[in-house]
């Protein structure tokens, strides 16, 4: 393990593109624990390490470890980048959603889950909002708007998400070809995407296989990726030209789609509006 004896990085962001940087290059624990740290960065701001080594599946040494590799002197030093992080970019979060919380009735049942799948919704809208940057959008819609047809691949959850593009692209008068992978013919679907065109691919963890291998297939041709995706971990990123990170919020074991749903309407109108200008 190569110790980086430069300053440590106090900014959060700046922390991010080194752990991103050189993620390829960190043995197999410390990766896993650079994963969790981007994947889930309020539990290690939060969290003791007990019970962030927990929550990673790794030794608390390894924490130690982590931070000490990226030029900390120990983990406690690393963490207040993750605090700070989170006392700016969530001045009053925490009591925003108090306040959702309080305007409940505590009623159980059917309007009980409406309550909680709200605020689920909320907590991923908000989150959205700090994880998509201005400059990687533009380039995600400056991407699709260059290509002659836009496929568009996402399995299981994230299929909702594709179809609706779809559906908007065909209202917008955009080519467009949705990857339905029916019949398992998936490759056959995507065999004519070209570098002239673009795939618009979605996924989340624990990512659908169809979908990594299709996307991955499609890059292998030169076709520009447009990717929706959880981390900068995920198998989409490296092959996407410009990806979008959404990280859906969750009520016990059941994930929102509120926030890229609210991703894949900007994405379709923006293109609308850029299609029309062009």
């Amino acid at each position: 393990m190569v110790i980086d004896r430069q300053a440590p990085q106090t900014d959060f962001e700046t922390l991010r593109t080194l752990v991103l940087e050189r993620r390829n290059s960190l043995p197999k624990r410390l990766a896993q624990v650079a994963r969790f740290a981007l994947d889930r960065p309020d539990e290690i701001a939060l969290g003791t390490v007990a019970e962030i080594a927990h929550h990673a599946g790794v030794q608390p040494s390894t924490l130690v470890r982590f931070a000490q590799a990226l030029g900390f002197s120990g983990f406690s030093d690393l963490q207040q980048v993750f605090r700070l992080r989170l006392r700016d970019r969530w001045p009053d979060y925490k009591e925003r959603l108090a306040q959702l919380q309080r305007g409940g009735d505590g009623r159980s049942g059917p309007a009980g889950l409406l309550d909680g799948f709200i605020e689920t919704s909320v907590t991923s809208l908000m989150q959205l909002r700090e994880s998509v940057r201005e400059a990687e959008l533009e380039q995600a819609v400056a991407t699709l708007a260059a290509a002659e047809t836009i496929y568009l691949l996402g399995q299981r959850r994230a299929f909702p998400i594709a179809s609706y593009l779809a559906y908007a692209f065909g209202k917008l008068g955009i080519r467009a070809v949705l990857l339905d992978n029916v019949g398992a013919m998936l490759a056959e679907q995507a065999a004519c995407a070209g570098p002239r065109d673009a795939l618009l691919a979605i996924s989340f963890t624990p990512y659908t296989p169809s979908t990594v291998e299709g996307a991955t297939a499609v890059a292998q041709r030169g076709t520009p990726v447009v990717a929706i995706t959880d981390s900068a971990f995920s198998p989409l990123a490296p092959i996407a030209a410009v990806w979008l990170e959404v990280a859906e919020a969750d009520r016990g074991a059941f994930r929102s789609l509120a926030a890229t749903l609210c991703l894949a309407m900007t994405l379709a109108v923006a293109l609308g509006e850029r299609r029309q200008t062009s």
